[in-house]
């Protein structure tokens, strides 16, 4: 089947005003699928591009991905930027007017099904928006799952995941999280390599919170649950898989937004929200009627486009928007 084909076929699937901006599906046996929404499909073909130059990022030094034989590069979709086959993780500081900046960091995880990333949709623009609040935001681009070199073999590969040829993913995202250790690994260099330049940055080193995106959303948790000396402050799960998990005495507040027509995740129940409501932590939930999956900072006619006014407030009625003191 055709790049072409397949994308049509997505574009006319009754699940297409639910559907995916980005390559997605964040759970963590990392086979995502393409879904095409029909406002986007314009810009649904995938171009390769130049890897952009980031003269920010600042590499974490968590060594190259083991066993992976393919170079990273980069495609653009839906009108936004996408990375893959990132074998070696960076960090990318977006700081804030210093007249602005209240001490508080966000450590920012785009998704894309641990094979692609959806760096400027659910990265930079996140970053920016959250600098503008006065926040320090850095960009993680961690390691990915290896995926075809040649663009062709790449989108024939999406096509057999969503025809049902790969292997399905799991579900259960505490066994999931056994999957990623490298990404984990990441995010624990990204805490640390903040930590160390917090005077410089005029960072507090206990206001460092986290948000995530679908896949980036199951990093979160499991950066929250499993990633020892990181322990973020506060979490942010937007569009990941709300599947029950046992909650650790020193679990942060948790921030979650969700579209009820989500394909992947409406439909399994909300077991992550009680499990941090039965164990005394603090967690808000925002279940908005339309938006699909992947909406991230896209400006959609849907009120999920709100999700980052009410994260921002929800920051702030804790305090993490005023300066400490």
């Amino acid at each position: 089947m055709s790049s072409t084909s397949w994308i049509s076929r997505l574009s006319r699937h009754p699940l297409r005003r639910a559907a995916l901006p980005a390559i997605a599906l964040g759970i963590v046996a990392l086979q995502p699928v393409i879904a095409v929404p029909s406002a986007w499909a314009q810009d649904d073909k995938m171009t390769p591009i130049a890897i952009p130059a980031q003269p920010d990022a600042i590499p974490l030094n968590t060594g190259p991905l083991p066993g992976a034989t393919n170079k990273e590069s980069w495609h653009s979709q839906y009108g936004s930027v996408f990375a893959r086959n990132v074998t070696e993780a960076t960090l990318t500081p977006f700081l804030p007017d210093p007249a602005k900046a209240n001490g508080t960091a966000v450590v920012v995880t785009p998704g894309g099904g641990f094979r692609t990333l959806s760096m400027e949709n659910e990265g930079w623009d996140v970053a920016r928006a959250l600098a503008a609040k006065g926040v320090a935001a850095f960009v993680l681009k961690y390691r990915l799952n290896q995926t075809p070199a040649g663009m062709p073999a790449f989108e024939r590969s999406m096509a057999e995941m969503f025809s049902g040829v790969a292997r399905r993913p799991r579900m259960d995202p505490e066994r999931a999280m056994e999957d990623i250790a490298p990404q984990i690994a990441d995010a624990r260099a990204a805490f640390a390599l903040i930590r160390s330049r917090a005077a410089e940055w005029h960072v507090d080193p206990q206001r460092i919170g986290m948000v995530g995106f679908s896949a980036g959303a199951m990093l979160t948790l499991a950066t929250a649950l499993k990633g020892q000396d990181a322990k973020p402050a506060f979490i942010g799960d937007i569009y990941g898989p709300l599947s029950p998990v046992t909650v650790p005495a020193d679990a942060p507040p948790m921030f979650v937004a969700l579209a009820a027509d989500d394909p992947f995740f409406a439909n399994g129940g909300f077991g992550l929200i009680d499990s941090w409501k039965k164990a005394g932590k603090p967690v808000e939930f925002h279940l908005y009627e339309q938006g699909g999956h992947g909406f991230g900072m896209y400006q959609k006619s849907t009120t999920s486009t709100g999700w980052f006014d009410a994260f921002t407030r929800w920051m702030d009625m804790h305090g993490w928007l005023k300066p400490k003191g």
